[in-house]
This record gives structure tokens, sequence and C-alpha cells, in this order.
């Protein structure tokens, strides 16, 4: 069977938050001869696996991350955000009347995708999808522009000939297609093979691209355990390498009635009735307010059920005892919501873009986790993640097109850059070059000597 890969290419933003002017991220690498298994090729177009992010607290890394989101939010849920009217660049008096631009290229299934979308006052103004073969042949699939209060629509040559398609191009142009609507999304809905690009792309964006914030909770992680006794050897071993004192992990289940208690009976029904009246729904999940942990909720064989997560430590004389989550540290809880990350990443083509990786986690601990991603040669998937941690910064791990800056300008707009455009030989010690302010990206700390922080209290009564 063959392999397919599924990877991010790249991103640009306009208009969006701290994102005056066009700005780019990418993977695509450069000219170094280095590390050179850190190179996925599909179509003959290499893309890098790994690539971190730094700079200073609010220049803007974070918005980075946020713009691909909220791109992912609107071509899933078919609607704009409402961050796209209410996030514009705001330090530019003519940016509130300009649009919104966006625009993503990924590979997935032997195709490399490129869409791209302009937006303004909640309506799509322009809205463009094409792929790239195998064989190099690049192929516009739709158009959309919004022009006079009118929306047209172009299709792929092949779809365009067809006369019944025709009638379907103006159904979706007159009556089914509205002005705040993607195009993408809506496509995804109609069965008709000439769409298919769409469904591939539109699976590569639900399953294929995962974003992980500071406060993300990892959901699946107690069904994963359930169901899967690799996965499970395979978290209880990584918890054990980390010195967690956790040496087994266990999955407790009750019935919603015990789990709940006396008093919840109405929640209780409801919960009973959305899983029964779904049964192609047969898991939820629902956060517990003691614990503070996502739990579990199935329909087994018309039983609700809630699965939750139980840690065991050996204590002296080798005896075992079971800790909840809420017992746990915060870098544990942070591991575990890690663990299916590190799992996919080495085994699947899957790309996971992670805001603050080292936040509650010890930076030694950090530096082997993408130290290992970094060395492993048979990886399938493709990290990216921002960072405060300069210890990261070693070209032993990373390729100059690996690391990427986000700084902002005189007029506070974020601008991106690799530390390949500095052209450093392989023997410079980059982490002091950062630290040092060689590459920017830093916070200017000097006017701290100069404050008086003093004259700000109040006099001692």
């Amino acid at each position: 069977m063959k392999f397919s890969r599924s990877m991010l290419v790249r991103f640009v933003v306009k208009n969006l938050f701290s994102f005056h002017d066009e700005t780019e991220f990418n993977l695509l690498p450069g000219k170094t001869k280095r590390l050179n298994h850190h190179k996925y090729k599909v179509n003959q177009v290499e893309v890098l696996k790994l690539s971190a992010l730094y700079g200073a607290n609010g220049a803007g890394k974070s918005n980075l991350i946020r713009s691909i989101s909220l791109l992912k939010k609107m071509l899933l849920d078919s609607s704009i955000p409402t961050a796209f009217s209410t996030q514009k660049f705001r330090l530019s008096k003519s940016t509130g009347n300009e649009p919104v631009e966006m625009s993503i290229e990924f590979f997935t299934h032997s195709f490399i995708y490129y869409y791209a979308v302009s937006i303004n006052e909640g309506i799509i103004l322009d809205e463009y999808f094409s792929s790239l073969a195998a064989d190099g042949e690049d192929e516009m699939i739709f158009h959309r522009e919004y022009k006079d209060k009118k929306t047209s629509i172009s299709f792929f040559k092949e779809f365009e000939e067809k006369e019944e398609n025709k009638t379907l191009k103006k159904i979706i142009e007159t009556d089914l297609l509205k002005t705040n609507q993607p195009l993408f999304s809506l496509l995804n809905t109609i069965t008709n093979d000439h769409f298919i690009h769409i469904k591939e792309a539109y699976h590569w964006l639900n399953e294929n691209l995962t974003i992980i914030y500071p406060d993300t909770k990892a959901a699946g992680l107690v069904l994963a355990i359930d169901a899967n006794s690799h996965f499970k050897d395979f978290a209880v071993d990584t918890m054990e390498s980390f010195s967690t004192g956790i040496t087994d992990l266990k999955i407790e289940a009750k019935t919603i009635e015990d789990f709940l208690g006396r008093g919840k009976e109405k929640e209780i029904e409801e919960i009973k009735a959305e899983l029964k009246n779904n049964p192609e729904k047969k898991i939820g999940f629902m956060a517990n307010n003691t614990t503070k942990e996502n739990v579990a909720v199935v329909n087994d064989d018309g039983e609700i059920m809630v699965k939750r997560l139980v840690f065991e430590h050996i204590g002296e004389k080798e005896e075992k005892f079971e800790f909840s989550f809420s017992e746990e540290s915060d870098g544990t809880k942070r591991l575990l919501e890690y663990l299916p990350v590190l799992n996919n990443i080495i085994s699947q083509s899957q790309t996971f873009i992670i805001d603050e990786i080292e936040r509650s986690i010890h930076p030694l601990i950090v530096k082997e986790l993408v130290s290992k991603f970094s060395a492993d040669e048979v990886t399938k998937g493709q990290l990216i993640f921002t960072t405060h941690e300069s210890n990261l910064l070693d070209q032993e791990i990373f390729r100059p097109d690996e690391i990427w800056f986000a700084e902002k300008n005189i007029i506070g707009a974020t601008k991106l850059y690799s530390l390949s455009d500095f052209k450093e030989h392989n023997t410079i010690d980059i982490r002091k070059g950062y630290l040092s302010g060689r590459y920017g990206a830093i916070p200017f700390v000097g006017n701290l000597h100069d404050l008086n922080w003093h004259k700000f209290q109040d006099e001692a009564k």
C-alpha cells in the first residue's frame, strides 16, 4: 500500500489581528544540506517536517495560529467567523475598509491544494481553489467572485463542458450559495464526482490539521487508552520515561447516575436523550467541574456510561495508589495532552500546530521531545509550534529554515522571517545570537533600568 503524505506547505494572511501587509509563513526548505531527513517530498515538492516560531510577548506568534484556526473554522462550519470583521488590523485607518485576505497551501492524497479567500463586511468577495497533480499540472477547480452585488462562479473546463453541470452551476449561484458562505464548504456537501478534490481537502482540514492551544484538553485520550492497548502501552511508557511517578493508566467506568449523583436528574435525562436519539453519536464529552478534566460519555448498548482516567503510582512497600486527574501536576497534565500528538506524529501523516509548546513543562523535557522527533528519520507527521524556550535554538535540532521569528515593526504590524535569511554557518551558536538580539524578535527591556517603580507606590502608613 502506497503511503500518502498530508502536510502544510504555506499560509498567508493580510489585515487580520496584528498582520497588516501580506505576511507569509511556509515550510519550504532552503539551500542548507543539513538534516536532509527533515524534508518530505511529494510531487517533486519538498516540505519541512518541523518549525519553531520565536518572538517577544505580543509580537504576533499566537496570531498566526489564531489566523490558521479561523480559516479552518470557517471552512468546516461553512460560515464567516465574526473575527473577520471585528479583528482587522487596527493601527491603520485605511484597513477598516479593506478586506481580510487569507490563503493556505497543503498536500494530501498526492495532490497539492491551494485555497485563497478575500472577505469584507461579512461578504466573500473572492474565493479560489486549485490542485496541482503529480504530473505538475496546475488546475483551477473553482473561482468565485462578488461584483455589483452579484456572485459569479467559474469551474474547471471539464465540469463546465457538461450540460447537466451548467444547470447545477446556475442553481448554486442563484439559489444555494449565500454571500457569507464559502463555496468550498457548500461543494463538500454536494454529491458529485467532480468535487472529489473538495472532499479530500475538507478531510485534511478536519482530520489531519490539529491546532493545540495552552488550554486545549485531550478529550479523546480516555477513549484512546480504553480502546487501543498499543496506545495505552505507549502512553504508560512515555509517562514513566518522564519520571512523572505514573506507573499505569487505568479507565474508571461509572453509570452516569453514579457519576453525577443526586440532584442532576434533568442533566442526566438530557445527556441520555442526546446520545440515544443519535445512534451515530455514541460518544460525547463533558467537563467535570470537580476535577477540571474532560470525561467520556459512552452509549454502551443503551446504557450511558462515564469513563475517566485514573493514575496509578507506587508508594512505599511497593503499594499501588490511585490518583485522580486533579491530583496530578500541571506539567503532568500537559504531557498527557501531548500523548496523542506524540503517537500520531510518529505513525501518521498529520500536521500538529502547538501554541506555547513549553507551557507547564520543564525546558529539558521539551528539548528532549523535540530532539527525538528531529532525530527520527522515519517519522510521518509535521510539528509546528510557538515558543520562548531558547534552549531549543540548536542547529543539531533545527535547520535554519525551520526557525522563524515574529517581530512588530514601527506601526505595530507583525512581520515574519526565517533564520535562513541571516545565512549563518552551521557552527554558529544561534541561541547566543538570539539572546543578544542578533536576529531581533526579543523583548526590548532597556527602559526597565530607568524605571523608578517606587514613585508609584503609596507611602507607608
